[in-house]
């Protein structure tokens, strides 16, 4: 019976320290959401398929959406038609950077995106790249976006797929 006790009253004790009100929980979410309209696209230089470079500064002046996929990733894949869709309609303003966060060779990648008929640029995981790629922020699971405005300040991120309407809200942040 001793034992008992001193096990519930360890349990109360962590539950009452740990426990939140969902008030606590809706404030550390707004301030989280304010701590990230803070955060700024980092500085990169990244290297497409097709041997363009895109730099911070060259992306400046544009909504820049950086997507971290992979071939192996359903919702990548459904996700892709939306992205390509979006990029044909908001070119002008917006340029999507197709991270593929996989080690797998140009020719592979190249032909698995002609199949989707990618028109956005890609960018593949290598030794050049790679070590940019965790810069933009940790990527636990995919796909992952990240939404810079044309000032380079974040205004959106998903870790999950993205839908054209989540797209274009997105840009009109």
């Amino acid at each position: 019976m001793k034992k008992i006790i001193i096990i519930l009253s360890l349990l109360a004790g962590f539950n009452s320290a740990h426990g939140m009100t969902v008030n606590q929980i809706v404030d550390a979410g707004k301030v989280a959401q304010q701590q990230d309209k803070q955060i700024k696209a980092p500085s990169f230089s990244l290297i497409d398929t097709q041997g363009n470079i895109h730099t911070n500064q060259s992306t400046q002046g544009k909504y820049l959406v950086i997507n971290f996929w992979a071939t192996w990733c359903p919702p990548c894949l459904k996700e892709i038609p939306a992205f390509v869709e979006f990029y044909e309609n908001n070119k002008d303003r917006v340029l999507i950077l197709g991270l593929d966060y996989e080690q797998a060779d140009k020719k592979s990648i190249e032909e698995f995106t002609d199949t989707f008929m990618v028109n956005y640029p890609i960018v593949l995981f290598d030794e050049h790249n790679s070590p940019q790629f965790p810069n933009f922020g940790e990527v636990i699971g995919m796909p992952t976006t990240y939404v810079y405005n044309p000032e380079g300040k974040l205004v959106d991120f998903k870790m999950g797929e993205m839908d054209i309407e989540s797209l274009k809200n997105a840009i009109s942040k």
